[in-house]
């Protein structure tokens, strides 16, 4: 029977300690990752770690899932394993009772979650198109230029391999392949 706590940040240069500061736990899992899907490493261990009996302890809903629907099919399978999932800011414990007040409120939190994900993304959006119509905003820097690509396809690495060792993803390289 052990208290599992689960921490998840946005972006690795985010602080995780106030999450579950205080709060006593056996092992944490903690991921600097997006909560937009479930395919997190941390959360993927945790879901594979956690037994009948055990509690996972998340700092509040958002943190485990920022879609309802993400949100809403973990608690239900974990609960399902006999697992509790216990939110600590919102104080809501779920173990697979049928508390239909329970339900409603982590399908609220869940939709707020989610509400608040596509509110970031719509910020995010306007921001950039106001960046850009002052001409401030220009996208990533290049972390590789074309020239280098070009050169590792001309000296005979595959696309792939030339993605590999330049440390770029495929796509990248049939970008500058194209240009």
């Amino acid at each position: 029977m052990a208290q599992v706590g689960y921490v998840r940040v946005s972006s690795v240069d985010q602080n995780t300690e106030r999450q579950l500061d205080g709060v006593q736990v056996d092992k944490t899992f903690t991921d600097k990752a997006s909560g937009k899907d479930v395919i997190r490493p941390q959360l993927q261990a945790m879901l594979e770690y956690v037994r009948e009996g055990d509690t996972i302890i998340v700092h509040s809903i958002d943190r485990l899932a920022r879609s309802l629907s993400d949100l809403l099919q973990l608690v239900e399978s974990l609960n399902k394993r006999g697992v509790a999932v216990r939110f600590h800011k919102e104080q809501l414990e779920f173990t697979g009772a049928d508390d239909k007040y329970q339900n409603l409120m982590l399908s609220m939190m869940g939709a707020v979650a989610q509400f608040e994900r596509a509110m970031i993304g719509e910020r995010r959006k306007e921001g950039i198109a106001k960046a850009k119509e002052k001409g401030v905003y220009k996208g990533r820097a290049k972390s590789v230029d074309d020239d280098a690509i070009r050169a590792a396809i001309a000296g005979g690495l595959s696309f792939r391999k030339a993605a590999e060792q330049l440390g770029v993803s495929l796509s990248t390289v049939q970008r500058a392949m194209k240009a």
